[in-house]
């Protein structure tokens, strides 16, 4: 349990925040994957990591801490029987993503994770992988999952959602598959496999909404340096945003396209953002995003926003509560099953802090109002719950205490350390 009270003064500060998540993630199984060595820095922290590095490891990559992050000594697409379950803890990316890689393996595998990962649906990834000759087992659609490897055979995918988990384990079976891999999508997800796939020397044709590639093809190893993670620095963005008086600066940020909508969005809603370009690296943009205190306005976040907001829109809400007019989210369906049914976590945090919150099976409607305080939240286990209720609780009239605080960890360790350093 830890309480969080209201802010008495502004935020100021200047700072960087943790290497972004999801490229951290393909990050670590490229390298893995790879023909070579690669140098890996400025990688992010949290357990969900942890779960990825240490799965890599059991699949037979040498993994040795450098001088300025860590050496990866690729297997070449060609891994080692793991010998025992591959524990993804709490990280879907990592279950997913492996389900993809091992499939086309010549051994057996088991993937498993904790309580909560155990309730998120897996058949969406297994479904289309089989079309490819893959051998999955699943229990009830969940994990664990039973992959015998086989030789596959590439296949064009029409997806039924925007899915970047789906997309990228489809192109990692794809690298190992005889022929071409396509995957289209209705929406645009998130592009960060198919960027680092092309920056490692993997021919990817994009064309629209449709990515191919044909196999088999193996990476090669490269140098990366991971931008900062624009999911992180949404909450102190937001805390900025909020709390009067504010100006903070984050330097090293990840622009992706497909990673900004939240800016667009709050931009839209009156937030006084400054964004500008420095550079590229590893085939993604980075730049320095400063937020300063604004009054907002309430707005409408449809279903072509959602890919690019989709875990932003905890914080979103939060803007949303005390945003001048009404807020409507929908075609966020996809929010009942992350971490937590997101959009009921969301409705029970915004009525504890007494404001009016209508939930719908595919987003939610948020009327704008001051925060009450003197309450308590359960983030349950969700990371992106625990940092929005803390940063809600800067702007409430009374202390909120977060139950299961500790759940940022998987994405921002310290994060609750960095928020206090801000007040001034």
């Amino acid at each position: 349990m830890l309480t969080v009270v209201p802010a008495d003064g502004p935020l100021l500060g200047h700072l960087k925040v943790p290497g972004d998540k999801s490229i951290s993630h393909r990050a670590l199984i490229l390298a893995a994957a790879a023909e070579g060595v690669s140098r890996l820095g400025g990688l992010g922290q949290g357990a969900d990591l942890v779960s990825t590095r240490a799965a890599m490891e059991r699949l037979g990559a040498g993994i040795e801490e450098g001088k300025e992050g860590i050496e990866i000594s690729g297997c070449g697409l060609r891994f080692d029987e793991p010998g025992t379950v591959l524990d993804c803890g709490n990280s879907g990316t990592t279950m997913r993503l492996l389900t993809g890689l091992l499939a086309g393996q010549p051994f057996g595998s088991t993937l498993d994770g904790d309580n909560s990962l155990r309730s998120r649906p897996m058949e969406r990834v297994a479904g289309p992988l089989e079309g490819m000759g893959a051998s999955i087992r699943t229990n009830g659609g969940r994990a664990p999952l039973h992959i015998q490897g086989r030789r596959l055979a590439g296949a064009c995918h029409a997806l039924d959602i925007p899915s970047a988990q789906l997309k990228s384990a489809l192109l990692l079976a794809g690298l190992q598959a005889e022929g071409l891999t396509e995957v289209s999508e209705p929406r645009a997800s998130r592009d960060h496999t198919e960027r680092m796939l092309q920056f490692m020397g993997v021919a990817l044709e994009r064309r629209g909404l449709t990515v191919s590639l044909g196999g088999p093809a193996i990476p090669q190893a490269r140098d990366i340096s991971v931008p900062g993670d624009p999911s992180s620095a949404a909450f102190l963005i937001l805390a900025a945003v909020l709390v009067p008086g504010s100006t903070v600066t984050i330097d090293g940020v990840c622009l992706n396209p497909t990673r900004t909508g939240f800016i667009a969005v709050l931009k839209r809603m009156g937030a006084d953002l400054e964004v500008d370009t420095s550079g590229e690296s590893c085939g993604e943009t980075v730049g320095t995003i400063t937020a300063r205190a604004s009054e907002l306005i309430g707005t409408d976040v449809g279903a072509d926003e959602i890919p690019a907001t989709i875990d932003e829109l905890p914080a979103l809400a939060v803007a949303a509560a005390v945003a001048k007019g009404e807020t409507r989210v929908w075609g966020a369906g996809e929010l009942r099953v992350k971490e937590s049914d997101r959009i009921a976590a969301i409705g029970s945090m915004l009525t504890c802090m007494g404001v009016r919150v209508e939930e719908h099976e595919d987003g939610l409607t948020v009327e704008g109002d001051r925060l009450r305080g003197d309450c308590e939240f359960d983030a349950m286990g969700d990371h992106r719950m625990a940092m929005s209720a803390a940063v809600a609780a800067l702007v409430a009239d009374g202390p909120v205490a977060i139950a299961g605080a500790e759940a940022a960890d998987v994405s921002y360790p310290g994060f609750f350390k960095v928020l206090e350093g801000l007040r001034r």
